[in-house]
């Protein structure tokens, strides 16, 4: 098996500890380790490394922007960069076309940024051991099945992809709950979402996939253009960044995994291990156990509980409130009670009531005191 982890982002939604120059996958958010070297991390325990994977097995796909980043933070790794970010079908194509393993072997891709239980890391490298052996290789009839990990649905999430699979078909092995999908929906209404929430069996995708290398670029083959587009661009900088340019940004999800599932050829694995996409402030938040009972502003738009503000409406910082801002460049926590400030300032996020001020002050020193040192 060899990994593929994609790594950018826009660097937005924990804005202003994130930016589009330093994404959320290269900050310390959770501990002294980026996200980026977690993940690396999480990877290299026994059940895998039993397998021989290792760290000159991995590959990091980036934005050409952060080579210099995943350098530094993980020296031992295989960096390919992209002339700029197209989402996730691009970054997994050139992959595909770019890294020279025997066309039998399981590539396994997943993102730079989400959280595993530091408890249940071992059950996570134990799913992905039997993905890749038990799976990826052959199940349910198909030949070579393109996988996804499954994790369980606790609440109507638009901003998931969902799985569906067929629970008549399913079975278990090894311990791993498994099924083939007849379905793949990528970011439902909210009314849809909340009809899949009770369904049995469905899932949210993880974003987290297993395949034969064989398996991924036929698919690509079959559902896109991008092999067409970039494979003859392989080893050349200016003739990749031209390639790029002409690309319209797409997810794996929609761009392959959807007719995939349509098309009988999509498994998933169920997994229960504690996973976060830490995907906006009160999920980081609630990782740390720092709570958010109040607001939560980000930059260019209010969202209190239960109503979205329109931008531009002010917003007072109460007693009980926090300002998470940039002074001069510089990362600080402000007390309330303050002034009134605009919900379309760029540089400001409000957090509510009830949140714990050692562990937000933690988190921005040890974000503020990685910028200093570069």
């Amino acid at each position: 098996m060899y990994v593929v982890i994609l790594a950018g982002g826009g660097g937005t939604r924990l804005w202003p500890l994130s930016s589009p120059a330093r994404p959320k996958p290269f900050l310390p958010l959770l501990g002294d380790r980026t996200l980026l070297q977690r993940t690396v991390d999480r990877l290299l325990g026994d059940e895998l490394a039993a397998g021989g994977l290792s760290a000159a097995d991995m590959t990091v796909v980036t934005d050409r922007r952060y080579v210099s980043m995943v350098r530094a933070q993980l020296p031992d790794v295989r960096i390919l960069p992209e002339p700029t970010g197209r989402n996730t079908a691009a970054a997994v194509a050139l992959a595909v076309a770019a890294i020279d393993r025997p066309d039998d072997e399981v590539m396994l891709v997943l993102p730079a940024d989400q959280l595993i239980d530091p408890e249940r890391e071992g059950v996570y490298r134990g799913v992905l051991a039997t993905a890749a052996s038990d799976l990826a290789g052959g199940a349910f009839g198909i030949e070579a099945p393109l996988v996804t990990i499954g994790i369980q649905v606790d609440r109507p999430a638009t901003e998931y992809g969902y799985l569906i699979p067929d629970l008549e078909r399913g079975t278990e092995i090894r311990g791993l709950r498994a099924y083939p999908l007849r379905a793949f929906e990528e970011k439902p209404t909210a009314g849809r979402a909340a009809t899949l929430q009770h369904e049995p069996g469905v899932a949210w995708n993880a974003g987290i996939f297993l395949w034969r290398r064989a398996a991924i670029r036929s698919a690509i083959e079959r559902y896109t253009g991008l092999l067409t587009m970039l494979g003859p661009a392989i080893g050349s900088p200016s003739a990749l960044a031209a390639a790029y340019d002409r690309l319209t940004p797409i997810s794996i999800d929609y761009a392959v995994m959807e007719g995939a599932a349509q098309d009988g050829l999509a498994v998933m694995g169920a997994m229960d291990v504690g996973w976060s996409d830490l995907g906006g402030w009160p999920a980081l938040l609630a990782a740390l156990g720092a709570g958010a009972a109040g607001r939560v502003v980000p930059s260019g738009r209010v969202v209190p509980p239960g109503r979205v503000v329109p931008p531009g409406e002010a917003v007072a910082l109460g007693p009980d409130d926090l300002l998470i801002e940039r002074r001069d460049g510089v990362l600080a926590v402000v007390d309330g009670p303050r002034g009134s400030i605009s919900a379309t300032t760029p540089t400001a996020l409000l957090v509510g009531a009830a949140v714990d001020r050692p562990i937000v002050d933690a988190l921005v020193e040890r974000v503020a005191a990685q910028e200093v040192r570069g």
